[in-house]
């Protein structure tokens, strides 16, 4: 057997040697793909309590609640607009006098429910156990 005839054979015998089948490599992503679908968690389930009106259909009376007025611009609270912190800081001073403080969520028209929600989870992180949601007026 001469060189030359020798070299296209083991050329193609290099070239066998350098495939890799992709049948197995496919199974395996496959395999990591669902693993990785079944171990992760694409949503934060959590409940929020909310106090709904009693089956005469009348709204929650406002007498010695705290009423929050939420707008698009912000918060509300005896008609005066209110910042953040100032709102968090009246209402750890209402809490400190009245631990069993009822707060009234009043969201106006054009309020969107993301904001709704967050204002209501932002009072049960700063202690209020008794919050609920007003319809406007």
């Amino acid at each position: 057997m001469s060189a030359a005839s020798a070299q296209p054979r083991l050329a193609r015998e290099g070239r066998r040697r350098g495939r890799l089948p992709l049948t197995p490599l496919i199974d395996v992503v496959f395999i990591l793909l669902i693993f990785f679908m079944l171990a992760s968690s694409f949503a934060d389930w959590r409940s929020l309590r909310l106090a709904v009106a009693g089956p005469s259909g009348a709204a929650p009376s406002a007498e010695g609640a705290m009423l929050v007025d939420l707008r698009p611009e912000g918060l509300r609270l005896g008609g005066a607009a209110v910042s953040a912190e100032a709102f968090e800081a009246r209402l750890a001073a209402r809490l400190a006098a009245e631990p069993d403080l009822r707060v009234l969520v009043r969201p106006a028209p054009g309020v969107d429910v993301q904001g709704a929600v967050t204002l209501m989870d932002r009072l049960e992180a700063l202690g209020v156990s008794r919050a609920a949601l007003m319809a406007a007026p």
